[in-house]
């Protein structure tokens, strides 16, 4: 079961998971996403907020709707994605590592970058 949390909306937080498998390649460019019915049945969630997760992933140009068809990955969303999540991650997360590296005593030389 899906556990989600309470300080982000649940359809937010589905659009990172989805993002999360555009990241990894799945589905690929070009192939289309699951339908809402089965994203719904998967996550244990309302169609309407499976919906609007998707909706946010094809505001972002990850997502294109095909009349008839659904939603499909869009030829280059997975390195507008990592672009968009590196860009995130070196505003928000680097600087809160970093912090806390110092904080802790940890340089480059303790980190194993390959683990």
């Amino acid at each position: 079961m899906q556990t989600w949390d309470n300080r982000q909306p649940i359809y937010r937080q589905l659009a990172d998971r989805l993002a999360g498998g555009l990241l990894d390649g799945s589905p690929p460019e070009g192939e289309p996403m699951p339908s809402v019915r089965a994203l719904a049945s998967h996550y244990v969630l309302n169609p309407l907020t499976v919906g609007r997760a998707l909706q946010a992933l094809s505001e972002d140009g990850l997502l294109e709707s095909r009349r008839g068809l659904g939603m499909f990955v869009r030829s280059g969303a997975r390195q507008r994605l990592k672009e968009l999540e590196r860009q995130r991650f070196l505003e928000l997360e680097w600087p809160q590592l970093r912090r806390r590296l110092r904080q802790l005593g940890l340089g480059p030389e303790q980190l194993d970058w390959e683990a």
